[in-house]
């Protein structure tokens, strides 16, 4: 019998698979099949590896072709819809072949015994319940849906409040009815205990969960229920699509807009899009679900790709809440020529004032948000002007508690000192306003009530997560203040008022994504606000120096419909995504001197290779720039924004200036994040 040589992809940074040789005494066994995981040698080590393809000896005298050390005897081998899937997310993100496949794989090896664990359980054991009534708009939305068996892409676009996790949990039944299984992906930020729960009281024992808060263990134990087909439903953040199933029946996205769905490093890829991909490889439908469409997602929507599904109403016709416009220029105004100073703290107006106190007189609750943590996004000194800086990004540092200075980016720290370093006459103090501040203001104010704040400085485990959501649903805070954690994807029956302290805060970013994100989350935080409330209205208070910019106008009318058309135009006449495609190289360095050159050798290299052939005369090269965030963890960041119209197109070209760029000096380096979504 003639030699097998087989390409297998190794787990290691290489951009092709690479060919070994199938020893006699292995030749003869049936796991010689393509997606069959194999222990091979790769210089002095062992690494994992999959087989992909036989293939003919490569004719060569340089070296001795090596033999695969065995078959790796825990994993289970990949279905051919899924090498399909991975060779496509290696080639379209440009990423090593073989690191994209061990994604595929759990943490750790499976555990012959379980173990005892004190943990609170990943998923609580429940019986299913029965499922409410359905409004009209529900049952013709999973009619709908239910009539695709086939791979097809569905939009439901619902204002908060209307169902729509009902519709995803009818859809789900019937896929377990039919004997297959499901991958619900959420957002890391709402993959929180309230929404497992609410999952597994309908559903039942068929519920797995992978997110960041489990250990490796846990993960690697619900990976396995899931891969043995204990269970049938696998909820989890982005990472849960890598999860190999053999009977995909449906994919679902919720909050389908949120930025936290591209991941920033390594494999930089789009949760959302890869999901649709995997639908189109699996053959089965994939969900996406929001209140506030990506633009993308909404631009395909009216170019046909995906089937539209409306939600016009609140569950049980409950009202929208009504949102209230605060011109915080106009107040100031009005305190001037009074010439009197207000008895409350300086970030509240006196119309927020008025409507915390009613809310709290009535006993219900508040939710008090600002996208900052910390006292104060920064200390200045008056007398010379200086803000202390972190050492090794460039950035001030935040204000955290009486005199502590943090780094958000590297978690550097520092004591605040009562006199300042760089003059002999000032006192450094706060300025500007963050959440610690806001839950001291509100303990100051309300002294019986109880305030609970919400951030990753507060609350860092699962139980601590836990804990909060529990002490909310039972009505055991009045004020609860926070950050984006409070913004999406919670539920809470006695919330009534949602106060937005600071609406302005993203306007200004310099990406041109900030309305749109801006849209969203503005849109997303009213929608906390009387979901429960049978009758009346829940209230919205939202605090802005900018009352007429457009994306506080349609949100506090609840007009995603306008807000997008205000929105295309702009994006239209530039190029930019949905009508054009983006991709960002990102260099950095050690050295100022040394990257600022290496940005001017990359722009001759791209604009050599955009100008030498036709099929690259319509990309667009912006920069190199600094990054608005130039410098973090002591590395200096440039960007190149590299824009097309032709997804094709663009990838093949930022292929082919990877596949021949090398950087001039070891301490530098250049990543490709195609489909950029974070340009700071």
């Amino acid at each position: 019998m003639k030699p097998l040589h087989w390409n297998v992809v190794v787990d290691a940074p290489l951009p092709k698979a690479l060919t070994y040789l199938i020893p006699e005494s292995l030749a003869e066994d049936e796991r010689l099949i393509s997606g069959q995981s194999v222990m091979v040698p790769l210089g002095k080590r062992q690494v994992n590896g999959i087989l992909i393809s036989q293939t003919t000896a490569p004719i060569t005298d340089e070296f001795k072709i090596k033999e695969i050390s065995g078959f790796h005897e825990n994993r289970p081998r990949l279905l051919p819809h899924q090498i399909e899937w991975l060779n496509w997310l290696s080639n379209y993100y440009y990423y090593p072949i073989g690191q994209v496949f061990e994604l595929s794989f759990a943490p750790l090896e499976k555990q012959t015994k379980e173990r005892k664990s004190n943990r609170t359980p990943v998923i609580k054991t429940s019986i299913a319940i029965k499922a409410p009534e359905h409004s009209l708009e529900q049952k013709k939305v999973i009619a709908a849906i239910s009539s695709h068996s086939s791979f097809s892409t569905h939009l439901i676009f619902g204002v908060t409040g209307s169902g729509k996790t009902e519709i995803y949990i009818s859809l789900l039944e019937k896929v377990i009815a039919q004997g297959k299984q499901a991958i619900v992906l959420v957002p890391e930020i709402s993959l929180t205990p309230q929404l497992i729960d609410r999952f597994s009281a309908r559903l039942g024992d068929h519920i797995a969960a992978i997110h960041s808060h489990l250990t490796p263990r846990e993960k690697t134990n619900q990976w396995w229920r899931m891969q043995s087909g204990e269970k049938q439903i696998l909820i989890g953040a982005r990472s849960a699509l890598f999860c190999p199933l053999k009977n995909l029946g449906i994919i679902v996205i919720d909050e389908e807009h949120e930025s936290s769905f591209k991941q920033d490093e390594k494999l930089r890829y789009h949760a959302r899009d890869a999901a649709v991909m995997l639908g189109k490889f699996s053959n089965c439908p994939v969900v996406l679900g929001s209140a506030t469409p990506s633009l993308e997602s909404w631009n395909n929507v009216l170019n046909k790709r995906y089937i539209l599904h409306e939600l016009k109403e609140r569950v049980e016709n409950r009202a929208m809440p009504i949102v209230e416009i605060i011109d915080l220029k106009l107040e100031r105004d009005q305190e001037k020529q009074a010439g009197t100073k207000a008895d409350r703290p300086f970030w509240m107006s006196e119309r927020m004032q008025f409507v915390l106190n009613e809310t709290f007189d009535k006993k219900k609750q508040s939710a008090i948000f600002l996208n900052r943590r910390g006292v104060a996004q920064s200390v200045v000194c008056p007398a010379c002007g200086a803000t202390p800086e972190c050492p090794n990004c460039a950035v001030s540092l935040t204000l955290h508690g009486k005199n502590h200075l943090l780094c958000h980016y590297c978690d550097y720290r520092e004591e605040l000192t009562k006199r300042c370093k760089e003059c002999p006459d000032g006192e450094p103090r706060p300025l500007g306003i963050g959440t610690e501040l806001i839950e001291k203001d509100i303990q100051k104010l309300f002294p019986s009530s109880r305030v609970l704040r919400m951030d990753r400085d507060e609350i860092n485990t699962r139980e601590e997560l836990e804990e909060a959501i529990s002490s909310i649903e039972f009505g055991d805070v009045d004020f609860v203040v926070g950050t984006q954690m409070i913004a999406k994807g919670l539920d809470f029956p006695r919330l009534t008022t949602v106060a937005i302290v600071m609406a302005d805060v993203a306007f200004n970013l310099p990406d041109f994504r900030a309305s749109e994100r801006s849209f969203q989350l503005l849109t997303q935080v009213s929608g906390r606000s009387g979901r429960h409330l049978t009758e009346g209205a829940g209230k919205v208070l939202v605090q802005t120096y900018n009352p007429d910019h457009p994306s506080i106008q349609f949100a506090s009318q609840h007009d995603f419909l306008n807000f997008s058309v205000h929105e295309l135009e702009f994006r239209k006449a530039l190029n930019y995504p949905p009508f054009g495609r983006l991709a960002v190289l990102r260099i950095q360095g050690m050295d100022l001197e040394s990257t600022q050159h290496e940005c001017e050798r990359i722009k001759i290299m791209v604009t050599r290779l955009r100008d030498s052939s036709p099929t690259y005369k319509e990309i667009e090269i912006l920069g190199p720039a600094p990054a608005p965030l130039q410098k973090i963890r002591n590395k200096y960041r440039f960007q190149m924004l590299i824009k097309g119209l032709d997804s094709q197109k663009l990838s093949g070209f930022c292929r082919h200036f990877m596949n021949s760029y090398k950087p001039s000096t070891p301490r530098l380096s250049v990543g490709l994040d195609i489909d950029a979504i974070h340009l700071l």
